[in-house]
């Protein structure tokens, strides 16, 4: 798979994530509490809440696109408190990933990526994505979803997959 397929995968996967959310307050109205409090929901004590999992996993897409890209990512602090925020959060990505183009993505895989948090160190293209993109996005998809599902929402193997590209015989 390509660093430019990839991205477009992370990028099903953050419409996929904005439906549970769309489940999540369906499945709150339908049991008569307030949705919000999802917002603040984690698994344990010590990891992030949902929010934070939405925003962490924004990030990961929206930088993998940036870096493999050789284009520079929007801000987006991480300001979210509310459903409806962190669907906008998802959208502001999603047209991010959507702007960078396939053309960008030529010598992504030997492309330098030094993030800051890196110290002055760096990785090829290829190696950020295959040790901290893909991990780090997964990680963080997977524990927005185990939260939804954690305090009841209706999600399944098939909201997580989303569509996929079958074809008749």
């Amino acid at each position: 798979m390509t660093p430019f397929e990839t991205v477009q995968i992370f990028a099903k996967t953050l419409d996929n994530l904005e439906k549970w959310l769309d489940k999540a307050c369906d499945h709150a109205k339908a049991r008569s509490f307030d949705p919000e409090i999802l917002v603040s929901a984690r698994l344990a004590p010590d990891q992030y809440p949902l929010c934070q999992q939405v925003q962490t996993a924004c990030d990961q897409a929206k930088y993998a696109a940036a870096y493999l890209g050789g284009v520079e990512a929007p801000s987006h602090p991480d300001t979210e408190k509310s459903l409806a925020e962190l669907r906008e959060r998802i959208r502001k990505c999603l047209a991010f990933v959507a702007s960078v183009k396939e053309a960008d993505y030529a010598g992504a895989d030997e492309r330098k990526v030094a993030p800051n948090w890196l110290g002055g160190k760096w990785l090829t293209g290829a190696d950020y994505l295959a040790h901290v993109a893909v991990p780090n996005f997964y990680f963080h998809v997977t524990t927005a979803y185990a939260i939804l599902r954690s305090n009841g929402v209706p999600l399944g193997k098939m909201d997580y997959i989303g569509a996929m590209p079958v074809r008749d015989s």
